[in-house]
């Protein structure tokens, strides 16, 4: 009953006039960035964070929120009637979404993708009402081994699964962690990394941070792939969907749905894996596989549904523990620690209406999510056909008029042009952001729970692994890094045995026969060849 009666103290709340505003403005601001490709919601919060010093930080948050659900189902748009994903979680999307347009089944593709949507976003959101508060409780009986514990493994875990390699990540991720230690040292007092320079001793604020890397970075990302040509949409009316489309889409909705809150609420678990577990569940268990490839319904409509509970199962960790697991809820968390909030588990005790408003602004998010883009779905397809010089000049302007109205210095523009150009080096070698970012923003709250478990242990390094979880939970980091090279060791031990296994073969059949006995020996150099490449 307490959660409830906290629900709808949050409901009074943002149903407010000016807290509704916001909300809409966010849906549609986040739609609109979802549908542009290359500019995601993160994106799109980083580049408001200046504007919101000024505002009540509930507004703000549920105008984030707003931009984070709508970006989700904004890049379904892109996926079905161009074909180029807005977001990495609506690539799933494409594969069936735009061979439906191609069959002039484009507003069925959108109409089951935005009620999808709907349906899995407001779950998801039921479920954070009900996993948070537990998740909570059991977050304030931690001391601070675990808490350690806990970032560490959210560090290892986003960077070992994202990214071309495990390499790329952690480098990411060391050089996040530096640009987080920069400025005064909360104990000692002594600068750290400024190399002189005076306005670095306060350390780099994270709205530079976080604009340069994505709207910089990827601005000029962009601009050195420019294509001038518009992007050719598929004509659609407004959306809609018969008797047939319903009956074969609400399964697929429900178990995407059951996929993706889970996935999103843990470290590193994104909606990319939970999207492409929904497509081929759908694949298996259709009455008309044979559709598949071909424009089948519930290969958009379950990915859908897990790509928007997955948003929601992301809120989770952030709001009860204090740790994002994607670049919105980093920028978001961000915002928070920008405001003077400290994030985790007290901030429910501590800020329990503005948690409650944030919550119930989902829910209704997720309705003006499809108020809104039934309609205007059509002209989401126009929006596609801004020309890329105009569009990325604009974020270049705001981007910079942003961070400059942070502290108003001439050094914070030097910053976002250095950092700016770092963000463009990452995706030039294929260093993920997510890690940098999580760096940047976890960094410091880790380095403030090792201090004070040093403190408590008197400096014995066994106080890391002075609490049951904590033990635990370096078990499972242990596992999760040493796991894939024990399973690739035994891979290349098991291919050199069955080389082993041919060449002997070969030798026994040979009869003592020198020219028969040279080539399964040669076949067998050439096999172990291909298997150190292929590895």
């Amino acid at each position: 009953m307490e959660t409830l009666d906290l629900l709808m103290g949050g409901f009074a709340s943002a149903l407010t006039p000016i807290n509704l505003l916001f909300a809409f403005a966010g849906v549609l601001l986040g739609t609109a960035v979802g549908v542009l490709p290359g500019i995601g919601p993160a994106m799109a919060v980083a580049l408001l964070l200046p504007l919101t010093f000024g505002m009540e930080t509930s507004s703000a948050l549920i105008m984030f929120a707003g931009i984070y659900y709508g970006g989700m189902y904004g890049g379904s748009t892109t996926s079905i009637l161009l074909n180029t994903p807005g977001e990495s979680a609506t690539v799933i999307t494409a594969i069936e979404g735009h061979k439906m347009a191609k069959a002039g089944r484009a507003a069925q593709a959108l109409a089951t993708a935005a009620i999808g949507s709907f349906v899995a976003g407001t779950i998801g959101t039921a479920l954070l009402v009900t996993v948070a508060p537990i998740v909570v409780k059991f977050a304030v009986s931690l001391g601070a081994p675990s808490y350690f514990a806990i970032m560490v493994l959210a560090l290892v875990t986003v960077t070992a699964v994202l990214g071309s390699s495990k390499i790329r990540g952690f480098a990411a991720l060391g050089l996040g962690l530096a640009i987080g230690l920069v400025g005064m040292d909360p104990v000692s007092g002594q600068s750290r990394l400024t190399f002189g320079f005076a306005p670095l001793v306060d350390g780099m604020d994270i709205v530079v941070v976080a604009v340069a890397i994505f709207a910089i970075g990827e601005a000029l990302w962009i601009a050195a792939h420019l294509r001038t040509s518009p992007a050719r949409t598929i004509p659609v009316g407004t959306p809609w969907m018969g008797k047939e489309d319903w009956k074969r889409s609400w399964k697929p909705w429900l178990r995407g749905t059951a996929y993706g809150f889970p996935f999103g609420a843990l470290p590193a678990g994104g909606a990319e894996v939970p999207t492409f577990l929904s497509y081929v569940t759908e694949k298996k268990l259709s009455k008309h596989p044979e559709e598949f490839g071909h424009g089948a319904i519930e290969g958009v409509a379950g990915p859908e549904a897990a790509n928007n509970a997955s948003a929601a199962g992301t809120l989770t960790p952030m709001l009860a523990l204090g740790l994002p697991t994607n670049a919105t809820a980093a920028v978001m968390l961000a915002f928070l620690t920008m405001k003077g909030i400290q994030p985790g588990p007290l901030l429910f005790e501590n800020e329990p209406d503005l948690v409650w408003a944030l919550i119930a602004s989902l829910f209704i998010g997720n309705t003006l999510l499809l108020l809104i883009n039934l309609p205007l779905a059509p002209m989401w397809a126009k929006l596609l056909k801004i020309p890329r010089p105009y569009l990325y000049a604009g974020i270049l302007f705001f981007a910079t008029l942003g961070a400059f109205s942070v502290n108003m210095q001439v050094a914070d523009l030097w910053l976002l042009l250095i950092i700016g150009l770092l963000g463009f080096a990452l995706r030039r070698f294929g260093l993920p952001v997510l890690p940098l970012i999580l760096g940047v923003i976890i960094g410091p709250m880790a380095e403030e729970q090792l201090r004070k478990t040093f403190q408590l242990s008197a400096g014995e390094v066994s106080g890391l692994w002075s609490e049951p979880l904590a033990v635990g939970i370096y078990v499972l980091i242990a596992i999760l890094l040493l796991l894939p090279v024990l399973i690739s060791i035994i891979r290349r031990k098991r291919g050199t045995g069955s080389d082993a296994a041919e060449a002997l073969l070969g030798e026994n059949s040979a009869g003592g026969d020198q020219t028969e006995l040279a080539e399964p020996a040669h076949r067998n150099e050439h096999n172990q060849g291909a298997g150190r490449n292929e590895s």
